[in-house]
């Protein structure tokens, strides 16, 4: 059970993430004259080397950026290789595979899938181009200087913390039965002594300090077309990836406008395919018709809300320079139509896949007004298990998002962008900026918006109280993880009964890895920023 933390007040700046070293090096940046952006690629560098488990170099980006006047934003993942076809899938996994339990949420998989490990899921990593296209566009300090502390923490190592070591410990564990020379430096690097780094125990990645530098130095030219690139083209060629130079050569982020839905009065924004914020705005838009005042009915609807947000982004989020979404999603219209569909128990849309994984998630404030909402990730612990030798970073398996199914938007391809489950969130009241949030953890993010969103909005709670709040996760048909605080004080038994009775398999847990983690900053009306960052992990708020 979580211990519920007060908010935190900041007069001038803030920085809030999933590890307290990196809210630190966001906050160094900047008390050294950096802005908003200076201190998320601050932050999120140090990320790659304090949280591997969660995310790395080798993953995606994804950002929402409030300039103090309007916002942008970044889509920083990468594409498929030229390579990748749906035959080669099926040829090397002889037709079948499917994905480990945690990416389908414990659901069964149907027909053959993309494999969750190796090179056959590695996309291009989108983080270093990420880093740069932020900074490049917003950032004030040098880019170079905006390393230091993420060096600092690879060459002369760091103590690990708590719920990263736990993360940490469980992914070794599942790489245990990973053969093949692709996987081979992943123990040197990740297991140096045959297990996971203890918590507290001091861990070094000289590798990844040697990347890192070449990135900040080289503004990412040579993690695409210098050296790290020819080496991870070399290493790909020599044990079976499909990665090649022009893949990495031909890689661009896309600026991108954000898309709101109302809900009340104000405005949820999320990115547009091929991330799945999509699958909260739906949900919001369906829940902003009923009142939220209505007990266990209200947490029903929620839950419904969800499922059909959850089925309209499995069907439609793809790539969309393949497969444009139809505008009609976020029509009043068609959110009417949704929310009709809404019962008084439980049902069974067609949702496709439930996915989880590992990803931080940060988000930064600064004096002059600007905001930043950022994440990032390798997808499930270490992503793909593929860990480049002499540079020190796992590369992601986002491929693992494409489907096998011939036809569907989502379709495995070469030079496609898969399905994300990353997104970054913004909140706005009647277009003035109330502030960034987001929530980490796969299938659980749309989820965990809603949640957070509804927290904020209809409860009128601080940052910090609507994370600290008991949550629930739909888990894959209807299957409800309730945390076991909801069930805590006047009317929770009476809650879950009646969640039962409406025909959710309600199943009670104390298992905090499950409900996702999160991190929001609000603007306050009378200047400055109250801060909320996850009780239940090893997150942390900064500010001064």
């Amino acid at each position: 059970m979580n211990h519920p933390r007060h908010p935190l007040y900041a007069p001038r700046a803030a920085v809030a993430t999933s590890q307290p070293l990196a809210v630190a090096a966001g906050l160094a940046v900047l008390r050294r004259g950096g802005n908003a952006v200076d201190a998320a690629v601050a932050a999120a560098s140090t990320l790659t080397v304090v949280q591997p488990p969660s995310n790395d170099i080798g993953g995606d980006l994804f950002a929402i950026v409030w300039d103090g006047e309007r916002l942008h934003g970044l889509n920083a993942s990468g594409r498929s290789p030229a390579g990748l076809t749906r035959e080669l899938v099926l040829a090397a996994t002889g037709g079948h595979g499917a994905e480990p339990a945690e990416a389908l949420g414990g659901a069964q998989a149907v027909g053959p899938a993309m494999p969750a490990r190796g090179w056959l899921p590695v996309t291009v990593p989108g983080v270093p181009a990420g880093w740069r296209d932020l900074h490049e566009r917003f950032g004030s300090l040098p880019f170079a200087d905006l390393f230091a502390d993420a060096i600092g923490y690879a060459e002369q190592g760091h103590p690990v913390s708590t719920v990263t070591a736990l993360a940490w410990s469980r992914a070794v564990a599942g790489h245990a039965g990973l053969t093949g020379p692709e996987y081979a430096e992943f123990g040197r690097v990740f297991a140096p002594e045959g297990r996971a780094p203890r918590a507290g125990e001091r861990w070094r990645n000289p590798d990844a300090a040697r990347t890192l530098r070449l990135i900040a130095d080289s503004g990412a030219e040579e993690f695409y077309r210098g050296r790290i690139a020819a080496a991870l083209t070399e290493h790909a060629a020599r044990t079976g990836g499909l990665l090649t130079a022009a893949d990495l050569a031909a890689h661009a982020s896309v600026w991108v406008d954000p898309v709101a839905v109302r809900y009340r009065d104000h405005e949820v924004w999320e990115l547009p395919p091929n991330g799945q914020g999509l699958a909260a705005l739906l949900a919001l838009g369906i829940l902003d018709g009923f009142d939220p005042a209505d007990g266990s009915r209200w947490l029903h609807r929620q839950v419904e809300a969800v499922k059909l947000g959850f089925a309209d982004a499995h069907a439609h989020v793809a790539d969309p320079d393949q497969a444009p979404v139809p505008s009609e999603l976020l029509t009043p219209e068609h959110l009417a139509r949704r929310r009709a569909g809404v019962t008084e128990v439980a049902a069974d849309p067609v949702a496709g896949t439930p996915e989880r994984g590992g990803t931080v998630y940060l988000c930064t404030a600064d004096e002059g007004g600007m905001m930043v909402s950022l994440i990032q990730s390798t997808y499930l612990a270490f992503g793909s298990h593929v860990v480049l030798p002499g540079y020190g970073f796992a590369l992601q398996n986002r491929g693992l998002g494409f489907r096998l199914a011939t036809g569907h938007p989502n379709a495995v391809g070469p030079r496609k962008r898969p399905y994300h489950t990353i997104i970054p969130g913004f909140l706005t009241r009647q277009g003035t900026p109330v502030g960034p949030f987001g929530v980490m953890g796969g299938h659980m993010q749309p989820q965990g918006h809603v949640q957070l969103v509804s927290g904020t909005v209809d409860a009128g709670l601080d940052p910090q109280a609507a994370l600290d709040a008991p949550r629930w996760y739909w888990h894959a048909g209807r299957s409800v993880l309730v945390e076991e605080q909801l069930t805590v004080g006047p009317g929770g038994a009476a809650l879950v009964a009646e969640l039962r009775a409406r025909g959710h398999q309600v199943v009670v847990t104390s298992d905090p890895t499950v409900f996702g983690y999160g991190q929001a900053i609000w603007r306050r009306a009378d200047g400055g920023y109250v801060v909320g960052s996850e009780s239940r992990v090893d997150g942390a708020a900064g500010g001064f």
